[in-house]
């Protein structure tokens, strides 16, 4: 991406607005996107950024709150849906992708951004904007799906990443906005997320309970997990958490190509906490196997601080092992 104007739109990309609360773009996926880490998921999320402020008419990447503190768009819940042509970590070098993103209006303090990715050429309905109804009830198989909720914060103290509060600019318009339907608010989902420490306070319908695994240590990486700004890049959790994965498969004596080649057809994750450079986490780790298919895995993730055991995050990631890539829902 060769650069973007104030209000987000992307300089040399092709780039339509079907509507106010959208944008749609021709991508070719480059080395800089894809793999089996996080870089997809900071590709999307810089997506959401720019769907927003083209949106919202606000400057993400510079916005300030009333008092003139920077003001962060933050990541507080991010889903993944992944489909049979395409999944997080099946892009390649060269794919060709139609991205379709559409902000929705989330009270004063946040956003809702759906993106749906199709494969180039794909004989999509119509051509308005993304229908949340599409997202949420009818996903097409060919296509990866995404769904990020964020909320406006600033830090409460200089040079602490921890008691984050919720602040918005002053400029943040988005009362034009469409409305997501009650129905699908990811809202109290994230909240008995929060609460519980689980995405999984009961065994997800279809699946049993599996062998856990070990809790793993892991050291914020202050070369890796900080962004610019110095807060923990939202998109170093996945990475974070598939480390823990990696270390649970090895545990259950597969090789790093099986995880390699895993198709993620659902994997959810909610951003609870912040941590500042120095701190240790300790992620536990509970899996379910699916029992009607065999080669379908839910891992049950959750991300504290190892010296207080504050939450910061909660992680669900369904994989599959065959060729079925269908999500359980």
């Amino acid at each position: 991406m060769s650069g973007s104007t104030r209000t987000g739109v992307p300089v040399g990309q092709h780039v339509h607005r079907p509507d106010p609360s959208s944008l749609r773009r021709e991508v070719l996926v480059s080395p800089a996107m894809c793999g089996g880490g996080s870089l997809v998921f900071g590709q999307i999320g810089d997506w959401t950024w720019e769907a927003v402020a083209a949106a919202c008419g606000t400057n993400v990447h510079a916005a300030r709150a009333a008092d003139g503190r920077p003001a962060y768009l933050s990541f507080y819940y991010y889903r993944v849906r992944g489909g049979r042509t395409l999944h997080p970590h099946g892009l390649t070098f060269g794919d060709e992708l139609r991205v379709d993103s559409r902000v929705f209006q989330y009270g004063g303090q946040s956003a809702v951004t759906l993106h749906r990715l199709a494969p180039a050429g794909l004989d999509l309905p119509g051509d308005g904007p993304l229908d949340a109804a599409e997202f949420y009830e009818r996903p097409r198989p060919d296509c990866l799906y995404t769904e990020n909720y964020n909320r406006w914060i600033a830090r409460s103290s200089p040079g602490s990443n921890e008691g984050l509060a919720l602040t918005a600019p002053p400029d943040f318009a988005f009362r034009h906005l469409p409305r997501l339907p009650n129905a699908h608010s990811p809202r109290s989902l994230v909240g008995r997320a929060r609460e519980a420490g689980t995405f999984h306070s009961a065994p997800p319908p279809g699946f049993a309970p599996a062998e856990p695994g070990p809790t793993c240590r892991y050291e914020l990486d202050v070369v890796r997990d900080l962004n610019g700004a110095g807060l923990m890049y939202f998109a170093a959790y996945f990475a974070i958490f598939d480390t823990a994965l990696l270390g649970l498969w090895r545990a259950l004596g597969r090789d790093d190509a099986l995880f390699v080649g895993r198709r993620v057809v659902d994997q959810r994750i909610g951003f609870f906490g912040n941590a500042d450079p120095g701190a240790v986490f300790d992620i536990e780790v509970r899996r379910w196997r699916g029992v009607q298919r065999p080669g379908a895995e839910i891992a049950d993730m959750a991300l504290r601080d190892a010296g207080s055991g504050r939450l910061l995050a909660v992680a669900s990631t369904e994989t599959c092992l065959d060729d079925d890539a269908t999500a359980s829902g």
